[in-house]
C-alpha cells in the first residue's frame, strides 16, 4: 500500500514539474501575434475559398500582413472591406471598377462530339479520356467543375450546356478559373456587357468545323469597330476594355455570332441596311466629285 500511495505522489510531483517547466516555456518561446492579424481577418469574407492563393481566409489574413498580398486579395469580401483593411494597414484604400468572371465560351450544344463520355461527371477528368468528348480542343465541357469550385453559387450550367456566370453573385473570387481544365473563365470589369465568348484559336474551316458559334478570326469586328476596342490575337476577338464603350457594333457584323449580347436578326438586317445606305451616298458623292472634276 505504501508503494502505491509513494508512486502516485511521485507522479503528482513530477506532473507538476513538467507542467511548470512547459508554462515557463510556453512564456519563453512565445510568438507575439500581431492584433492586426485578427482585425484583418475580421474583414474577410469567412468562406476559406481559396481564391486568394492562400491556405483559408487565415492564411490570407497572413499574408497581407506580412506584405506578400495586397490589402484587396480577398476578392469576396468587397471594395468596403478592403478599405477597411487598408485603413488597418495604414495604406491608402485601393480603387479600380469591380470585376466578375465570364466563361470564354458559347459552344455546349452548339459544339461539335466526337464521343459520348460516360464517365465521372467533372471537366479534368473528361479531359484524361483522349483529351475530352469535344472536338473543340478550347470549349466548355459542361460537367461542372467550375460550378462545384463557386463557393457563392455565381456558376451554373447554362441551357446549351455551357457553364455561365451570374455577375450578380459572382465575387471575383476566381476559385473557378483554377477549376476550369481548359482556362476558359477569365475576369472583367462589370459594367462592361459585350464580351467575346470564345477561345478557339483555330481558324476559317477548322474552326467551323467544331462549334457552330466559334470565332474565326476573320476580323469583321475589328474592321468595323470605331474605337479600336477589338482585335484578332492567336486567331480569336479579344476586346480591350479599356478603349470599349459597348457599342455593340462587333456584335451585330460577327457572322459566328461569337460576341454576346448575340445580336437579333432585325439587328443585323437593320444594321445592314444602314451600311448599304452610306455606301451608296459614297459612292454617289464620289461619282459627283469625278463628274465635277472631268468638268
Amino acid at each position: 500500500m505504501g508503494n502505491v500511495i509513494a508512486a502516485v505522489v511521485v507522479l503528482a510531483v513530477l506532473g507538476a514539474v513538467f507542467g511548470f517547466i512547459l508554462a515557463v516555456a510556453s512564456k519563453v518561446f512565445e510568438v507575439k501575434k500581431d492584433p492586426r492579424e485578427e482585425e484583418i481577418l475580421s474583414h474577410l469574407a469567412g468562406a476559406n475559398c481559396g481564391g486568394c492563393g492562400f491556405p483559408g481566409c487565415a492564411g490570407c489574413a497572413a499574408a497581407i500582413l506580412a506584405g506578400t498580398a495586397p490589402v484587396n486579395a480577398c476578392a469576396p469580401a468587397g471594395a468596403e472591406n478592403a478599405a477597411a483593411i487598408a485603413k488597418i494597414m495604414g495604406q491608402e484604400a485601393p480603387s479600380g471598377e469591380r470585376k466578375v468572371a465570364f466563361v470564354r465560351c458559347n459552344g455546349g450544344t452548339n459544339a461539335a462530339k466526337r464521343y459520348e463520355y460516360v464517365g465521372v461527371k467533372d471537366c479534368l477528368s473528361a479531359t484524361k479520356v483522349a483529351g475530352g468528348p469535344l472536338e473543340c480542343q478550347f470549349g466548355c465541357l459542361g460537367f461542372g467543375s467550375c460550378v462545384s469550385a463557386c463557393q457563392f453559387g455565381a456558376m451554373s450550367i447554362g441551357p446549351n450546356g455551357a457553364a455561365v456566370v451570374d455577375p450578380d453573385k459572382c465575387t471575383d473570387c476566381m476559385a473557378c478559373a483554377k477549376a476550369c481544365p481548359r482556362h476558359l473563365i477569365t475576369e472583367v470589369p462589370v459594367s462592361k456587357k459585350v464580351h467575346v465568348a470564345c477561345a478557339n484559336q483555330d481558324k476559317g474551316k477548322a474552326a467551323m468545323s467544331v462549334c457552330t458559334h466559334s470565332c474565326i478570326g476573320c476580323g469583321l469586328c475589328q474592321k468595323e469597330c470605331k474605337k479600336d476596342a477589338i482585335h484578332v490575337v492567336n486567331g480569336v476577338a479579344v476586346i480591350d476594355y479599356d478603349k470599349c464603350v459597348g457599342c455593340k457594333l462587333c456584335t451585330k457584323v460577327c457572322p459566328r455570332d461569337a460576341i454576346l449580347p448575340i445580336a437579333t436578326a432585325e439587328e443585323k438586317e437593320k444594321y445592314k441596311a444602314i451600311k448599304k445606305a452610306q455606301a451608296e451616298k459614297a459612292a454617289a458623292a464620289k461619282a459627283a466629285e469625278t463628274a465635277g472634276a472631268a468638268q
